[in-house]
């Protein structure tokens, strides 16, 4: 999700409608030693161990089906304040989130503008939410052009560099592409035929997240649903299929839509928002239908985003990072509410 969201998406979207300072700090872990006798809680990658796609889920070591709940960052080029290892130890031991998803953009003034900066920034924060006992998911944040190939070369370099730096760690997941749009799921199925190796030489048995048509709907953006994926899955074990909603944007049409690919595919939801795409609006009653059905499901998810910027969908007051204390006062009223789904 963009900052500032294109013309292109805002009618893709709208027509839909109509139609229905980054600080490496030491952890305290949860199971670091205390000074009490009391065990201390296992962090959720102690309790699952490395996970692995049985099915249409998502399981721990053990076998069984696994929830992931979490937050995704905003682009790392934005909101540092935000993405400290204060507001990280908040995350994972108070909100008690399993996953943090790590939002490199392609463009928008980051890896493009400075591959070197914005892969070591992504393999810190990595670092960062494993030091806490997460799991991590690696985003490839493409946006414009909606062809991911565009951004072949730097999505080999990018992925190539950070899953040969993390491949020994049992927590880290691939989201290979963002929201491809404007092109078929043909085009999407090769270019993640061409990424995945780049990851699967060096960290063999990852979990590899592959993109959607339609801004990630599986295809409800564009007039489509989620039969050409399951009629030519990409033929490779450990992959889900992203999908992203907006509740005051998608509604009922987009539950539906993931109630019934879910049935037939591994998938994750790695973006949504109680507001809509362009940042606004709060639709409790349609995020909680989507919340219990994930929860139902077990459909793993990250919400959207740790920003303190002045628009619904930052879980953070306007300018509230810059404390750095992130206690619940700290909180927008989304953030609030997103804060609870997590921990359950």
């Amino acid at each position: 999700m963009p900052s500032t969201h294109s013309r292109t998406r805002r009618v893709a979207w709208t027509s839909l409608a109509l139609a229905a300072t980054v600080g490496f700090l030491p952890a305290s872990p949860a199971h670091a030693a205390g000074s009490g006798t009391a065990p201390k809680a296992k962090t959720p990658v102690q309790t699952y161990g490395k996970l692995h796609v049985c099915g249409t889920q998502l399981c721990g070591e053990a076998g069984k089906p696994v929830q992931l709940r979490g937050m995704s960052t905003h682009g790392t080029q934005w909101y540092p304040q935000c993405l400290t290892g204060a507001a990280l130890d908040a995350v994972a031991n108070d909100w008690k989130a399993s996953v943090l998803r790590v939002s490199t953009y392609a463009r928008e003034g980051a890896y493009r503008a400075d591959p070197k900066k914005y892969t070591e920034l992504a393999s810190k924060l990595v670092d960062m939410a494993s030091a806490r006992g997460m799991y991590v998911i690696v985003d490839w944040h493409t946006i414009h052009p909606g062809d991911p190939h565009e951004d072949l070369a730097g999505a080999r370099a990018f992925f190539k560099a950070i899953a040969e730096k993390h491949k020994n760690k049992n927590n880290v997941i691939y989201e290979i592409a963002n929201e491809p749009h404007g092109v078929s799921w043909a085009t999407i199925k090769a270019y993640a035929e061409k990424i995945m190796p780049v990851i699967r030489s060096r960290a063999p048995g990852s979990v590899i997240l592959v993109p959607t048509r339609g801004w990630a709907t599986l295809g409800a953006a564009e007039a489509t649903n989620e039969k050409l994926v399951i009629a030519d899955p990409v033929r490779d074990k450990n992959v889900m299929y992203t999908y992203h909603f907006y509740a005051t944007a998608g509604r009922e049409q987009f539950l539906k839509l993931l109630d019934r690919a879910s049935d037939k595919l591994p998938i994750f939801v790695t973006e949504w928002a109680v507001a809509s795409w362009n940042g606004w609006g709060t639709d409790y009653p349609m995020a909680q239908k989507f919340v219990d059905l994930m929860a139902k499901k077990k459909i793993g998810w990250t919400n959207w985003s740790l920003s303190d910027n002045h628009k619904d969908l930052s879980v953070f007051k306007k300018g509230a990072c810059g404390t750095g204390k992130f206690g619940t006062a700290s909180l927008s009223p989304n953030g609030v509410w997103v804060r609870d789904r997590i921990r359950g």
